[in-house]
C-alpha cells in the first residue's frame, strides 16, 4: 500500500491507496479540493468537517445525475467509481482521525 500526500483546502492529507493509484489519487483529490473551495467560497468557514461532507454529497449528485443520463454515460460513471470510492474511503478515514481528536 503507498502513501499520497494530497492537499485539500490548503491542508494536507496522507492518504492511503492502492501500489500504483498514487496519480489517479492525486487527480480525484484535486476534483475534491476544488469542490470543497467551492463549497468554502459559497457558505464560508464552517469547519472541514461540514466543508467535505457538503463537497462529498455535491461529488455524489454529479455521479448520480450521470447514471441518470443513461446508458450510454453508465460505462464512464461505473469505471470511475471504484476510484471514486477509494478515495472517498480514504478521506472518511483521515476524517475519523481528526474528529476522535476533537
Amino acid at each position: 500500500m503507498a502513501t499520497v500526500t494530497v492537499e485539500i483546502n490548503g491542508r494536507p492529507y496522507a492518504v492511503g491507496c492502492a501500489d500504483g493509484q498514487e496519480e489517479r489519487v492525486r487527480i480525484l483529490a484535486k476534483q475534491f479540493d476544488g469542490h470543497v473551495r467551492q463549497v468554502a467560497g459559497e457558505v464560508g468557514h464552517v469547519g472541514d468537517i461540514r466543508l467535505f461532507l457538503m463537497a462529498g454529497l455535491l461529488l455524489a449528485d454529479e455521479l448520480h445525475e450521470a447514471r441518470l443520463a443513461g446508458p450510454a454515460a453508465e460505462p464512464t460513471a461505473a469505471s470511475s467509481t471504484d476510484g471514486v470510492a477509494e478515495a472517498l474511503n480514504a478521506v472518511a478515514a483521515r476524517l475519523e482521525k481528526i474528529a476522535q481528536g476533537l
